[in-house]
């Protein structure tokens, strides 16, 4: 799979979010190293907290199905003018499954014209993980 074509499915599942507070849609897409691709969108919810981030319902999709590692590159996209980074509770949650797999997926931060292209471990050093109770 290619980095466009993994973009093309976050911005798929983007169109499926259900963002009537913010108007902020989001999508991701996990590719896992046997080629899956898991996709989630941003939920939002009338008590604000309680809203889901696109990254959080794709990993949390992944987990559902029994995914425990191999996660290899996340796209997240969404509106606006810049690329768009997940926020630093969905680094720490992509993180815990990363760890799990012993992976630092590559996360392509997605613009309308431009997609930065950085590795977990450069959005969140020095993460906290399963690793971290031993």
């Amino acid at each position: 799979m290619t980095d466009e074509d993994l973009i093309a499915a976050a911005r798929e599942a983007a169109g499926n979010s259900y963002s009537p507070y913010s108007n902020f849609a989001v999508g991701s897409a996990l590719l896992f190293a046997d080629g899956s691709v898991v996709t989630g969108t941003n939920i939002e919810n009338a008590s604000y907290g309680l809203a889901l981030c696109a990254e959080t319902v794709a990993v949390s999709k992944a987990m559902a199905d029994g995914v425990r590692g191999g996660l290899e590159a996340v796209a997240v996209t969404g509106p606006g003018n810049d690329p768009i980074t997940p926020c630093g509770r969905c680094r720490q949650v992509l993180n815990e499954l990363a760890q799990l797999g012993g992976t630092d997926p590559l996360i392509l931060c997605v613009g309308p014209s431009e997609v930065r292209r950085v590795k977990l471990s450069e959005l969140l050093p020095d993460a906290f993980g399963p690793a971290s109770l031993d």
